[in-house]
């Protein structure tokens, strides 16, 4: 033993190496039946997949040039993060984008913008914009709502995001006086800390079903009662990452926590089906809404990916019969979102936002009822030029998921369905999730919507007007590629929008069903606190 001993202490380090190696390609070759590379190129073969695991981040900051990534690239992600970060979200030297790319967006300014006369509301407040719209005034709910901010979160449940990522989202969407779209996974204690809510349900009603797993409006009647900050209620006929398909919670991801917010038993898979069991067909749709708004006063939406539009006109056909309708409709673009999808339905099921929405509304518009409706965004329009297209073709405000994430922290890794989220973003995963400090992700939220809504405004004055309500489909051009050159979005998509009731600012500040909660005091504090700890540049 002595002897072994000391030849293991004569060994050079090397010589371990060495060693392992042998061990490594013996096992490669005679052991290993799984792995072709391996048997055939051993211990290089390992090489190999470890350059494969590190590829994607490579190609993130190394190989990829500012415009390249999908599905957000550097330059976009680097705005969000500096406007989250209230920093200097500026570029120098001119634009680094292909400006005579199929597709391109150009708006046209005015010769003479916008001036803003003495005691205008955005003279003392810069960053104030809400909806010209209010939801659910033409139907006459008890309870209208006008949002305080054209810029929201989108529907991001509690199970898909971590606890940490909704509560900072909430809380920003407080500061930002903007609402925070619930998701599909019910009302958790995490969205219940001073914004306003749209609640959110689909084919699973979770949070609102029995225990069969049928809709329950006596719960929904309960849920609102008891949570005021509930403004409005959504109801999701598909989404824009898989349309048309339902999902499976696993057992295993399902704590006690989860199954209390999502009325579902503990540790059993659950179903959420692609196909509604509370109504039947479009006519079934309907009268579901219109039941809805009479038990809870709330102005009550649809939202939906875009595919064939036999049901769009049948749903148009029945509100000029009926007089009756959603309050609003938010339009998801096929681009994919937050939600897992299986590459088949990310990439192919359901139009881009721009073609769905305008095939929407141009069906609307042919029956004159898009003034009874607030129209919602959804599908990367969380820049201001690419906002700036979707108020021209007639959306009213807009929803962002992904963007606000990556507000938070989020660092586009794309792991979202693989519960290893790197920022604990989008991960149940506790170690990962303690990393977000709720303080500081809450202001950087907040700011990347205040500052989104005043660069949108400068826009708006650039262009001669007072709202972005106001732009027109002449007001944005479109580069088509080609012979076609260059045509407006109105020569492109055929149609004009809607000319909306809009009169002043001022108005809108002074409605009665404005939303947001302005507490300039919870926001000083919140600035105040985290300039003491980060020192970010306010």
């Amino acid at each position: 033993m002595e002897a072994l001993f000391d030849f293991i202490l004569v060994i050079p380090w090397w010589g371990w190496i060495l060693l392992f190696l042998v061990l490594v390609a013996v096992y490669d070759i005679f052991i290993n039946k799984k792995h072709t590379i391996l048997h055939n190129f051993p211990v290089v073969g390992h090489i190999r997949y470890m350059l494969e695991g590190v590829g994607p981040e490579l190609r993130q900051y190394i190989v990829a040039n500012n415009r390249e990534e999908l599905p957000f690239n550097r330059i976009e992600r680097s705005w969000i993060y500096a406007s989250a970060k209230n920093e200097n979200n500026y570029e120098g030297f001119g634009t680094d984008r292909d400006i005579y790319a199929p597709n391109y967006i150009f708006i046209n300014n005015a010769m003479l913008p916008y001036k803003m006369e003495k005691g205008h509301p955005n003279i003392k407040d810069p960053y104030f914009l809400a909806s010209a719209k209010v939801m659910g005034l033409y139907n006459k709910r008890r309870k209208p709502y006008r949002p305080a901010s054209v810029i929201n979160v989108s529907a991001m449940s509690f199970g898909s995001l971590s606890a940490r990522a909704i509560e900072s989202l909430n809380r920003g969407c407080e500061l930002a006086h903007a609402y925070h779209n619930t998701g599909e996974g019910g009302l958790s204690p995490y969205h219940k800390t001073g914004s306003d809510v749209v609640f959110h349900f689909g084919t699973g009603y979770f949070g609102v079903r029995d225990e069969h797993g049928n809709f329950s409006m006596e719960k929904l009647v309960r849920l609102v009662e008891e949570n005021p900050q509930v403004r409005a209620i959504e109801i999701k006929l598909s989404q824009g990452a898989k349309p048309g398909k339902g999902g499976v919670l696993p057992g295993s991801k399902i704590t006690a926590e989860i199954a209390e917010i999502r009325h579902v038993p503990i540790g059993k898979d659950v179903l959420s089906p692609p196909c509604h069991s509370a109504f039947e067909g479009v006519d079934g749709l309907m009268k579901f809404i219109e039941d809805i708004a009479e038990a809870t006063g709330l102005p009550v939406g649809i939202k939906s990916a875009v595919g064939k539009m036999d049901d769009w006109v049948t749903m148009a056909d029945i509100m000029v019969k009926t007089g009756k309708g959603p309050d609003f409709i938010a339009i998801d673009g096929g681009e994919g979102g937050t939600g897992a999808a299986p590459p088949s339905f990310a990439d192919h099921m359901a139009l881009p936002w721009m073609f769905g929405f305008a095939e929407v509304y141009k069906i609307f518009k042919s029956k004159e009822l898009c003034h009874r409706i607030v129209f919602v965004g959804s599908g990367k329009l969380g820049f201001p030029a690419r906002a700036v297209m979707a108020f021209s073709m007639g959306a009213d405000i807009i929803n962002v998921a992904r963007e606000a994430m990556m507000a938070v922290g989020c660092i586009q890794a794309q792991q979202c369905h693989n519960n290893t989220c790197p920022s604990g973003v989008a991960t149940q995963n506790k170690w990962l999730q303690r990393g977000i400090n709720i303080k500081d992700k809450s202001v950087r939220a907040h700011f990347y919507f205040k500052n989104f809504r005043k660069e949108l405004l400068e826009m708006t004055h650039a262009c001669g007007y007072e709202h972005p309500s106001q732009f027109t489909m002449d007001d944005v051009d479109l580069s088509l590629g080609d012979k076609n050159l260059v045509k407006t979005l109105s020569e492109s998509f055929t149609y004009h929008k809607t000319e909306v009731a809009f009169k002043s600012v001022k108005d809108l500040q002074k409605c009665p069903y404005l939303g947001g909660k302005y507490n300039k005091k919870v926001e000083k504090k919140h600035v105040k606190e985290l300039k003491k700890k980060d020192k970010v540049r306010f």
